[in-house]
């Protein structure tokens, strides 16, 4: 506690020792014992067991092994953790008790003076030591007698006092629980965020991953399919380049016939016309029957370039990809219902 500047920024000492010596939640002056916080600030032992008590409701009732608790400073909000002890197991501030009893000391021996104690308005000698309880207001003796509270109910000012301040602290206590609830529930919504955040990067990365095997499950049957057309256009055209070279060779025969028999047909003599033909000749020149074989090579069927046969409708899998959605949890359990059907036969 910093005495001396509260001491330097107030003009009279004893009102500045005065503050630093109020507790923040009874908002009176410190209490026999003061306890110290870990985080340097006081409190009254009886006001740190009831705020204590007030954020851990059920650590009386927590069976014969009593258990530690936490609560946050009313002060700054740093967590205090506790021992099995509770705020009984906290270091008494002896010297902030000590300055306490010196106080009082010094209090007590000084003389009234006369604007120490509140005073009457209408009633200036009058000390105000009642309170109007119909006006809700303090008042002073003189004023319930001859002034303007005479037909009001009134209180002891001290009775009022206690139990407004009773009141006032409940209210605290009630203030700085709810506060620690609040900041209870504020940790949880962080972490299902912080849940949310990771279970989505994981979502991500499983889908990323099943999208990928299915590509590459597409790309090897692609592959698959190609090697089946190329093999199909291999055996097709190496037999009709077979074939080229078959009619080709018919082709360069013939034209040979062709170019015999334009140099039989300008023999002039019958002589040298009949030695062109061969011995006992068949009812038709040779040549003729020899070009007239490439008509019995083979031949290619009407259609036999056509690569229908290879064609794939990807309609059904293009629907069932647009198709494509997150599944519900009753659909995966009767999926992998069908699926141990399935193993089981």
């Amino acid at each position: 506690m910093d005495f001396q500047a509260g001491i330097l920024r107030d003009g009279s000492p004893m009102e500045s020792l005065e503050k630093q010596l109020i507790c923040p939640i009874c908002l009176e002056m410190f209490s026999k014992p003061v306890v110290i916080l870990p985080c340097q600030h006081n409190l009254c032992r009886k006001c740190a067991n009831d705020v204590f008590q007030a954020a851990n409701p059920y650590w009386q009732s927590r069976g014969s092994v009593i258990s530690g608790g936490r609560f946050r400073c009313p002060s700054c909000r740093h967590e205090v953790l506790l021992d099995r002890h509770g705020v009984y197991g906290l270091q008494r501030n002896l010297l902030v008790e000590n300055i306490i009893d010196i106080y009082k000391q010094e209090c007590s021996s000084r003389p009234l003076k006369k604007g120490e104690h509140p005073m009457c308005k209408e009633h200036e000698d009058e000390r105000i030591n009642i309170y109007c309880v119909t006006c809700e207001v303090p008042t002073c003796s003189m004023c319930k007698v001859f002034g303007a509270h005479k037909d009001c109910e009134v209180a002891p000012l001290q009775t009022i006092f206690q139990g407004q301040k009773t009141e006032l602290n409940n209210c605290i206590s009630m203030l700085v629980a709810g506060n620690d609830r609040i900041q209870t529930i504020i940790s949880q919504l962080e972490d299902s965020c912080r849940s949310t955040e990771e279970n989505s990067e994981a979502a991500k990365r499983e889908l990323c991953a099943r999208f990928d095997a299915l590509a590459a499950l597409l790309e090897e049957k692609k592959s698959e399919l190609l090697q089946r057309i190329t093999r199909e256009q291999g055996n097709k055209t190496g037999f009709v380049q077979g074939l080229i070279r078959q009619y080709k060779e018919q082709l360069e025969k013939s034209s040979q016939l062709v170019e015999t028999a334009i140099q039989a047909m300008e023999e002039t003599g019958g002589a040298a016309f009949l030695m062109v033909r061969p011995p006992n000749p068949p009812p038709c020149p040779r040549w003729i029957v020899e070009a007239s074989k490439g008509g019995r090579l083979e031949k290619i069927e009407h259609g036999y370039e056509s690569m229908d046969a290879f064609s794939v409708s990807l309609d059904h899998l293009t629907e069932a990809v647009r198709a494509l959605d997150f599944d519900s949890a009753e659909e995966d359990e009767e999926y992998f219902d069908g699926e141990e059907e399935e193993v089981e036969e």
